[in-house]
């Protein structure tokens, strides 16, 4: 049976959309799961911090592509906000 919902991050649960988007592409799903859970806490803080849906809809199409490539953060990003610092 195949996936349905993907793992989210430490923060956050992934989002329908970026779910959805991922779950278009194996190789995309394979690196999603491969990735620790603090990065992929950060490819969806990176996308649902997107203030225009244009944005965010551009975001989740890198995100896809650049997991399918290989990156396993988003580049040149400050890094979520909502993570706790101890």
């Amino acid at each position: 049976m195949a996936k349905t919902k993907l793992t989210g991050g430490v923060a956050h649960r992934i989002p329908a959309d970026l779910n959805k988007s991922l779950l278009s592409s194996k190789v995309a799903v394979t690196a999603w799961e491969d990735i620790t859970p603090l990065a992929r806490n950060e490819w969806i803080c990176w996308v649902i911090s997107a203030k225009k849906s244009e944005t965010r809809l551009r975001r989740i199409k890198q995100a896809n592509s650049k997991l399918t490539k290989g990156m396993r953060r988003p580049c040149c990003w400050a890094g979520c906000p909502h993570r706790e610092k101890k």
